[in-house]
């Protein structure tokens, strides 16, 4: 799929999960809500979800694909690189990133965006994994990023 073709379609999931996620405020039920459509529209996922921060710890939420890590070691890998840091990480190749946690060895290129409260305090973020090298762009990075603020907006 070219840019064009990958922001419109990411302009119609956007458009579609608008009307989803006006059903409820919960933010467990938009999180699996934004995964499952993510995951069947926008082919290039193998994997996609949220880990939340609860008691200091990366724990699984909700996700489409393969079997997660259950918790993500501390301040390890690109999950904790982007809550850390506070700011989104893209990593075209997922074994050239320091302490990169290979949940599936399949996985060669990843995302992730912070999720934020309404106070603004980053309490998720919302990964992304291809099974194939530079996959994610700034197209992805934008889309993804006004997808993860609908989850508490």
């Amino acid at each position: 799929m070219n840019q064009i073709q990958k922001q419109k379609r990411y302009d119609r999931v956007i458009n579609q999960l608008r009307q989803l996620l006006e059903a409820t405020d919960d933010p467990v039920s938009r999180m699996a809500t934004v995964s499952s459509l993510l995951y069947h529209k926008m082919g290039h996922f193998f994997w996609i979800g949220f880990y939340r921060l609860i008691d200091g710890q990366l724990l699984v939420g909700p996700y489409q694909g393969i079997i997660a890590c259950q918790k993500l070691q501390k301040d390890t890998g690109v999950c904790w690189a982007c809550l850390n840091q506070e700011k989104p990480i893209v990593v075209s190749d997922v074994e050239k990133f320091p302490g990169h946690i290979a949940c599936d060895s399949r996985s060669r290129s990843e995302i992730v965006i912070p999720v934020r409260n309404t106070d603004g305090a980053v309490i998720a973020v919302f990964d992304g994994d291809s099974d194939k090298l530079d996959t994610y762009d700034n197209i992805d990075q934008v889309n993804l990023q006004a997808l993860a603020d609908m989850i508490y907006g």
